[in-house]
């Protein structure tokens, strides 16, 4: 009898253990898919509203004003 409360005793601390061990992975697999999916969130980068990019809206124009001179010089065309 004695044998077998010690194969009883083995096998409960194993089924206890295992259970630890499968909850702390299953917690780390939900942390890691919440990293995951916090990732992906942070590269889908929302529409830009009129208002908040007009400061390089304005730097584009004018970057193109001065390429449309620089290639009016290279043809040889007065402004």
């Amino acid at each position: 009898m004695n044998e077998m409360n010690l194969y009883v005793t083995l096998a409960v601390s194993g089924l206890a253990g295992l259970g630890m061990v499968v909850s702390a992975g299953l917690s780390g697999w939900r942390d890691w898919v919440a990293l995951k999916r916090r990732e992906i969130e942070a590269r889908v980068q929302p529409v830009a509203e009129p208002g908040r990019n007009a400061g390089a809206r304005i730097e584009m124009a004018d970057l193109r004003e001065r390429i449309r001179k620089l290639e009016a010089i290279a043809a040889g065309v007065d402004l």
